[in-house]
């Protein structure tokens, strides 16, 4: 883009400068809060559907592990919760396969794709790059409201008379593919198929988006050399799930062909009851194939936010500047290349020809570079800074903690003859729920906590968060790192009772151990759950710039109005980390302040832009 171009584009995009307030005013409720085009509600739009979901998803672990850790004990307190699904004080087994599938499907998809993309990248891509909004406001509203009727729709498919989807979040075929299967594979099934083809459209309307206003929308000066790491991670992010998630939209239409019109795509030589389906020439390892090759970038769709939010959050408030930067766009790039190439890793058990495993094999351990090359500039960062412990910087640096404890395990399983051992165990579990599910809810935590100020004007409760971060830190690792011990001693996943096996009975105190933990852990979202209301309408009220920071969300007023700025926007000189920069008055320089007016401090090279 020339110097012509951004001034051209700048023009444009002021020309509604001196009225954007008086619009605000002038839009019913209904126009600004419910069908809002503004991005900063459209993402707490996306927070609060995701805090929603969260609750549910963590409800539905809480009762599987209660019948997990006590599997011989009556849960008669449950039955006016679950109804039918709890018979005589025992939980259904049906029921237990249901739990686990929405379980995963909520979290994966409703709360650490949509709550956490949808959030983060809404709400700090026009604020971070100096633009008015998002390309499309509409386009984005419509990414909002296609989530929305992807939720109803899920949401409803729990309170079937047969019960939800119970195929696995995976939904394997065939269980996922014969709706006379089991219950759970019926109305439920079909539910979840059509409730993940509306989110996919969400996320491809909010993908598109995302992109467009990166290259398009970047304020006057900054380039793409300049962007804070937050953008680059949501940029990529968004390629990926585009790139991505139009497989398993396939996968899932192709899926209820087979289910609702007779087709094979998966299905052949099946037997129910003894008696022969019609179904010939399918192959339900094409499933397996489709769904990976969205869900192993979907792994990354879900960490890569919070690479940059952590990115972002130690570096203010190491108050010091990022270490790496270059290297680290060159990692998040590597990262999104080799998530593309390595999802057959999920399937060393499917009987899948060893050579081509072990192609997947080395290319799952190279993919373990670039991963380092991050932890180790975090770590970089953090070395002598000037540490400043905000709840969200507790949160910043435990999420680095729990990607090298899971990343390590990862590098295990991605050997193909540890993993056709260790993958229907425990082991498996205690790693993704390190690497991916936990990592990513603290990144996720650390941003609430870090942008707070800025989405609702006050401040949370730091006390409380101190305590919600405590419990929730030590809880995580008394949940996930015995699994790896029962897991590495066989222990199967997927199981709804195990005390038939003399074997497993050895790890009952295990299992009640871990379960003890997780409602413990559970229990400490409440307290961020009661700080994030409270603090919305009796926080105290914040500053302009509360972290001291450098970034262009922290040059709009404490609340800002449709279109950020009221005056002109910021005109970006220089990059986002010049923290504690010696012959600085102030230990930070946010990006719009010219190279002339910190000629103390300017380096050699910067002296060329006074």
């Amino acid at each position: 883009m020339s110097s012509t171009d951004i001034s051209l584009h700048k023009d444009v995009h002021s020309g509604h400068d001196d009225h954007h307030d008086d619009h605000d005013h002038d839009q019913s409720f209904i126009e600004k809060y419910i069908f809002s085009q503004d991005h900063k509600i459209i993402a707490k739009q996306f927070l609060f559907a995701g805090i929603f979901w969260a609750i549910i998803g963590g409800t539905m672990s809480s009762l599987f592990r209660l019948q997990l850790g006590f599997p011989e004990a009556t849960f008669t307190f449950l039955e006016p919760l679950l109804g039918k699904w709890v018979e005589g004080g025992k939980l259904n087994p049906e029921f237990y396969l249901a739990l686990v599938t929405m379980h995963g499907t909520i979290m994966v998809f409703f709360v650490l794709t949509a709550g956490l993309s949808g959030t983060f990248s809404n709400f700090l891509i026009p604020l971070q790059i100096g633009a008015r909004d998002m390309a499309s406001g509409f386009m984005n509203m419509l990414s909002f409201w296609f989530f929305f009727i992807a939720s109803v729709i899920m949401f409803y498919s729990i309170f079937l008379e047969t019960g939800p989807a119970a195929g696995g979040w995976t939904v394997y075929p065939p269980l996922s593919a014969l709706p006379q299967a089991i219950s759970g594979s019926g109305a439920g099934m079909t539910m979840w198929l059509v409730s993940m083809a509306l989110f996919i459209v969400s996320q491809l309307l909010g993908g598109v988006n995302y992109i467009t206003t990166v290259i398009n929308m970047r304020t006057r000066g900054l380039s793409m050399t300049k962007l804070p790491l937050t953008i680059w991670s949501f940029f990529l992010t968004a390629v990926l799930g585009l790139l991505a998630f139009p497989v398993l939209l396939s996968a899932a239409l192709l899926l209820i062909f087979d289910r609702s019109f007779g087709t094979s795509f998966f299905l052949s030589d099946i037997y129910v009851a003894g008696e022969a389906l019609t179904h010939t020439g399918g192959s339900p390892v094409l499933f397996q194939h489709l769904f990976w090759f969205l869900g192993h970038p979907e792994v990354y769709i879900v960490i890569l936010p919070t690479f940059g939010i952590v990115s972002e959050i130690i570096a203010t408030n190491a108050r010091k500047p990022i270490f790496g930067y270059r290297a680290m766009i060159g990692s998040m790039l590597g990262i999104a290349l080799l998530s593309f190439v390595v999802w057959a890793h999920h399937m060393f058990v499917s009987g899948m020809n060893p050579f081509l495993g072990s192609v997947f094999m080395f290319l799952t351990l190279i993919i373990a570079v670039p991963s380092a090359v991050k932890v180790f500039n975090w770590i970089a960062t953090l070395w002598r800074g000037n540490i400043n412990f905000t709840p969200a910087m507790l949160f910043s640096v435990a999420f680095v903690s729990l990607f090298i404890s899971g990343g390590v395990t990862g590098i295990i399983l991605g050997n193909s003859a540890l993993d056709i051992q260790l993958h229907d165990t425990y082991f498996v579990v205690a790693h993704f729920h390190l690497v991916m599910g936990s990592a990513a809810f603290f990144g996720m935590f650390a941003g609430v906590y870090h942008w707070f100020p800025k989405m609702f004007g006050r401040m949370m409760e730091e006390k409380l968060g101190y305590l919600h971060f405590w419990i929730t830190f030590i809880g995580v690792y008394l949940i996930f790192m015995p699994m790896h011990y029962i897991g590495i001693a066989g222990f199967p996943r997927r199981y709804y009772t195990w005390t038939g096996f003399d074997t497993f009975n050895k790890f009952m105190d295990m299992n009640t151990f871990i379960t003890v933990a997780a409602i413990i852990a559970f229990a400490a979202q409440f307290f961020f759950l009661f700080n994030f209301f409270y603090s919305i309408f009796r926080g105290r009220r914040a500053t302009e710039n509360p972290w001291k920071s450098n970034t262009l969300e922290w040059t709009t007023p404490v609340n800002p109005g449709h279109g950020n700025w009221p005056g002109p926007l910021p005109v970006v000189y220089r990059w986002p980390y010049d923290y504690s920069k010696p012959g600085a008055p102030e230990d930070f320089i946010p990006q719009n302040v010219p190279f002339s007016q910190t000629q103390s401090s300017n380096l050699p090279h910067e002296r060329d832009f006074e």
